[in-house]
């Protein structure tokens, strides 16, 4: 396995792989590897000839006062972690190397105000912007996203037919610890009362789904049944909680199919998110 820094030379081994009439799977990551990315590199390897796993803490998507510089870095976790899954090549890129005097962004309206887009305004013009330019320099068949970024992956397919990328993209199911918690780079920022507080989150989630395998159907109720329990905990402050379509996310009033119900809530300082789907 090798450690690419640089954009040619990335593409000149991609270049040779085509000649080989070779597949490519592409993982985008911000590093710092768990379980969930392996889920991620696992299926990926299985599905393609030769994997490329992008590693690299975007700076663009991140808002003025988030967590850029803080935000947990590791490479040689992160290569221990790929060579052992099989990936082929980590892109593990500086920022000058990725935006040397750009001035191109993308950007995409209307799924991405909601949820996560509230108030993260910028947030999603950074994600589509280096994944585009991902694309670009990989030339994937396939590129795998989780599921715990339940918006992110809506918004990812959407560029992708909007600006007829040829890429097929796979969402993987969330990975989480033993406890429920969803695996997240972000939990390493928990102190152990705080870790154990996260837990009101899938603990809430499991509830509201629950109620919806009973029957309810009321919108507005579930995500009441679910903020309640999110506020029982003292350490949890709530950003925010939507049942909405999983094609255009749009609020529901009436639970219906594709629904995705996300959350995002600060635990301390952390803001963690979680969902489930319904198909």
């Amino acid at each position: 396995m090798q450690i690419i820094k640089n954009i040619s030379e990335l593409r000149a081994i991609i270049k040779n792989w085509r000649k080989d009439g070779l597949s490519v799977g592409l993982v985008p990551t911000m590093g710092y590897l768990h379980e969930g990315h392996k889920s991620l590199i696992d299926r990926a390897v299985k599905e393609n000839d030769r994997v490329v796993v992008s590693d690299f803490v975007n700076p663009t998507q991140f808002g003025p006062n988030e967590d850029f510089e803080s935000y947990p870095r590791d490479i040689n976790a992160d290569a221990a972690l790929c060579e052992s899954a099989g990936a082929d090549i980590i892109f593990n890129p500086e920022a000058e190397e990725m935006y040397d005097d750009a001035l191109t962004t993308v950007n995409m309206t209307d799924i991405t105000e909601g949820l996560c887009g509230k108030t993260r305004p910028t947030h999603f013009s950074g994600v589509c912007t280096v994944v585009s330019k991902l694309f670009n320099i990989v030339t994937p068949d396939r590129a795998y996203f989780g599921q715990k970024d339940a918006q992110q992956l809506c918004v990812i397919r959407k560029m992708v037919k909007d600006l007829n990328f040829d890429i097929e993209i796979i969402g993987c199911p969330i990975v989480r610890e033993g406890d429920g918690l969803a695996k997240s780079s972000r939990n390493t920022y928990l102190n152990p009362e705080e870790r154990k507080a996260a837990l009101c989150l899938s603990r809430a989630l499991q509830l509201g789904k629950s109620k919806i395998s009973d029957g309810e159907e009321n919108a507005d109720k579930i995500v009441k049944i679910i903020s309640e329990e999110i506020q029982k905990e003292p350490l949890a402050k709530i950003d925010y909680v939507e049942a909405v379509n999983y094609n255009n996310l749009k609020p529901l009033s009436k639970i219906e199919k594709p629904l995705l119900c996300a959350i995002a809530v600060y635990i301390g300082k952390t803001r963690l998110i979680d969902n489930f789907i319904i198909e």
